[in-house]
């Protein structure tokens, strides 16, 4: 069913990759297709393996990827989510606690495919807050919807910072 394979440039004609984000988590990994107003989604769960494909936008465009993922999943326990801009995949580790470097299998860079560093966290040495993990994702899988909250941006819109070095420094003694 899917043919783009991953680290490959081969797919069919009027099929394109979605643009995809990931992270990282103790127990699970999130993959966030970036199609909007998608149709038809399929997604398929194996061991090692996570096929995503639908048709999206306006216009129609078919969306394919095949992910050989870096890890194996238990894939009875991963789930989905659609929303009008996007396609959230939750990925069960089937090893929990083990950290993923990468999402993929091969070290290849894929075009398609980057970091979702707003929400990267470095866990490996915060065993106390993933307790309830499973709980909030199951929690903000019921909750979600179009009207997503911006991150704080801790004062970036504070004009004072753009003008730091205008402000004189004391002499020294």
């Amino acid at each position: 069913m899917f043919n783009l394979r991953q680290g490959s440039s081969y797919t069919t004609p009027n099929m394109h990759p979605a643009t995809a984000k990931w992270y990282d988590r103790r127990d699970f990994v999130f993959i966030e297709f970036c199609v909007a107003d998608s149709k038809d989604v399929k997604i398929n769960f194996d061991k090692t393996k996570c096929g995503f494909s639908c048709v999206g936008g306006t216009d129609n465009v078919k969306h394919e990827n095949e992910i050989d993922l870096f890890e194996a999943i238990d894939e009875n326990e991963s789930k989905h989510k659609r929303t009008d801009r996007s396609v959230l995949i939750y990925l069960r580790k089937a090893q929990p606690g083990k950290a993923w470097p990468r999402l993929t299998k091969e070290k290849a860079k894929l075009s398609w495919l980057s970091v979702d560093f707003n929400n990267w966290k470095d866990w490996e040495d915060d065993s106390e807050e993933e307790g309830g993990q499973f709980d909030q994702f199951s929690d903000m899988m019921n909750n979600m919807g179009c009207d997503e909250d911006l991150p704080d941006l801790d004062g970036a819109d504070d004009d004072e910072s753009a003008d730091s070095d205008d402000e004189k420094i004391p002499d020294l003694e």
